[in-house]
């Protein structure tokens, strides 16, 4: 497992008597971007929560099956759904910022788990930051609202709240959706340079998004994965009819 982070094996996921996922087997490489694509309510979304356990938040679930991360099935009795989170990191749809200022925003996650050293706060919220490429358009006013800054600019903020804590996997749920393409463009480049330190997962219904940022593209539809291989191939060559016609554009 030593080139794997996350994994499903198995994976089936009912809300109530409804199956969302069907024995869903997949890997995701360390430091590399896999991209999930597929219609809506096609399982996308919910196979990104089962890694860092947000499922567990909705009623009627039940789940089957195994979802490792780090070779530790993040299901097991033993596992600490706290512990789970900070190793597995996660952005959402849309910036969701706290009502505080851009230096507390980044700072929470780490008071959270109990630091209270002022330079060890201070360095991670300098260091999270700049690896989020906001440091030079937010470094004269870190206490001012994250309110204050743009779509695009929470959004990185919210990036770098996530990296504080130093997960090993980031999970992003459509990130740019809400952005406009400046916005995207930036939180794509972003994309590209954390991925030499993370292992990340993003949905996307953004073909074009998919093939950018992406090293490998797993196709969902009607809760089953579809088709799983390098982006290239998915886009260029897939095995599939069903990825073939999603891709070109003929469905979905």
């Amino acid at each position: 497992m030593s080139k794997l982070t996350v994994e499903a094996k198995d994976l089936n996921l009912f809300y109530g008597s409804f199956q969302a996922l069907k024995t869903i087997n997949f890997q995701a490489r360390k430091h590399s971007v896999t991209a999930f694509i597929g219609p809506s309510g096609c399982g996308k979304s919910t196979l990104l929560r089962t890694f860092n356990r947000m499922n567990d938040l909705i009623d009627g679930v039940r789940i089957e099956g195994t979802a490792y991360v780090d070779g530790i099935d993040v299901y097991d009795k033993k596992v600490i759904v706290d512990d789970l989170r900070k190793k597995v990191g996660m952005v959402f749809q849309k910036p969701n910022p706290f009502p505080k200022s851009i230096f507390e925003n980044v700072a929470y996650g780490l008071r959270v788990n109990g630091i209270s050293d002022k330079h060890v706060i201070e360095e991670r919220v300098i260091a999270s930051i700049q690896q989020s490429a906001l440091w030079e358009e937010v470094k004269d006013k870190l206490k001012k609202s994250a309110m204050e800054l743009s779509g695009g600019q929470q959004q990185r903020l919210c990036i770098a709240r996530t990296l504080a804590i130093k997960p090993k996997v980031i999970l992003m749920d459509e990130p740019a959706s809400a952005l406009d393409p400046i916005s995207t463009g930036k939180i794509e480049e972003l994309i590209h340079e954390l991925k030499k330190d993370f292992t990340i997962i993003i949905v996307t219904h953004n073909m074009q998004q998919a093939s950018r940022v992406s090293d490998f593209t797993a196709f969902f539809y009607l809760g089953e994965l579809v088709e799983w291989d390098t982006t290239t191939t998915i886009f260029m060559n897939p095995k599939d009819v069903k990825t073939q016609n999603y891709v070109t554009g003929r469905f979905g």
